[in-house]
């Protein structure tokens, strides 16, 4: 229901705009955000006749940052697709995530409460600031775990904050702190387990190139956690890797080896665990549901996944 609620927010008359919105249709992904959204209303037990829209425009907004994030690092797969702007070009990628900001905004408006409003304008704005952040440092390898954690709280659990969030926009303020900052650790372990996968997993798998982190110079947990331990010929290694505007495979997976060697993976592994405890941790607020059950079946879900 979710879907067809996007494909009605989408409707369009121009040409281009529908070629683009059935193609973002055909690549979408598991929904993730909208779920948990939906499952935070059934777990807070606070009925509310707007989750389907609310959970529909959390998915636009998701949605939107990919087709920029996609046009700013230049990639051209994603979900093992061509990306918006890989198909058509990068002038109608920013566009087009302008204009599902935009209908995302007119559905909010039409609910003519200002709460969900408020929520999410909050929410795009972090994750917008977020990504400035991490565009504006000058020595990425200079980057540091607490510097990792603001970006990715901004851009990847903010969200997921907020969808817990308006799935409680009718619940006790408790239950709603508590889905909220569920959906923050559970936004926060998302990343992280996705920042490991680009090291741990294969195109075939994920449906976009292994190391593609490494290749467009991004420093995730991994190799933060590694950095400190490497001597001075791994260092010189990683180092040469984000000198080379191309680095070629055989670089990226000599620094994923060396990360590996210096324990990146373990270490971010033990920090996605810790924020998994700290999702079901939060759950504890909630009456004992099988919505509640199926929050925590996400944490664990999500802490083993592969793509």
């Amino acid at each position: 229901r979710v879907v067809e609620e996007l494909r009605r927010i989408l409707t369009a008359n121009l040409p281009i705009i529908k070629q683009v919105n059935s193609h973002l249709l055909q690549m979408r992904g598991k929904l993730m955000r909208p779920t948990v959204l939906l499952l935070s209303n059934r777990a807070a037990g606070a009925p509310d006749d707007r989750v389907l829209t609310l959970a529909a425009v959390v998915e636009l907004i998701h949605v939107a940052t990919l087709v920029h994030d996609d046009s700013v690092d230049h990639s051209v797969l994603r979900r093992g697709l061509p990306t918006v702007n890989h198909l058509f070009s990068h002038q109608v990628s920013v566009i087009m995530g302008d204009y599902l900001y935009s209908r995302a905004v007119i559905e909010l408006a039409r609910l003519r409460d200002p709460e969900p409003l408020e929520v999410l304008a909050r929410v795009t704005n972090e994750m917008t600031i977020g990504e400035m952040h991490q565009l504006g440092a000058v020595d990425r390898l200079a980057y540091r775990e607490p510097e990792y954690d603001a970006l990715i709280g901004s851009k990847t659990a903010a969200l997921f904050a907020g969808a817990c969030e308006c799935g409680a926009l009718k619940a006790a303020q408790e239950q709603r702190r508590a889905l909220r900052a569920f959906g923050h650790a559970f936004g926060m372990l998302f990343q992280i387990t996705d920042d490991l996968i680009d090291y741990t997993e294969s195109e075939a798998v994920t449906g976009k190139p292994a190391g593609l982190d490494l290749k467009e110079h991004k420093v995730t947990l991994p190799l933060i956690a590694a950095l400190p331990h490497m001597g001075e010929e791994a260092r010189r290694d990683v180092e040469a890797l984000f000198k080379t505007s191309q680095p070629a495979p055989a670089q990226i997976a000599q620094v994923v080896r060396l990360v590996e060697e210096h324990d990146g993976l373990e270490y971010a592994r033990s920090r996605a665990a810790t924020f998994a405890d700290r999702a079901n941790e939060e759950l504890n607020a909630l009456p004992e549901t099988p919505a509640r059950e199926a929050l925590r079946s996400a944490v664990g879900y999500v802490t083993e996944r592969r793509r």
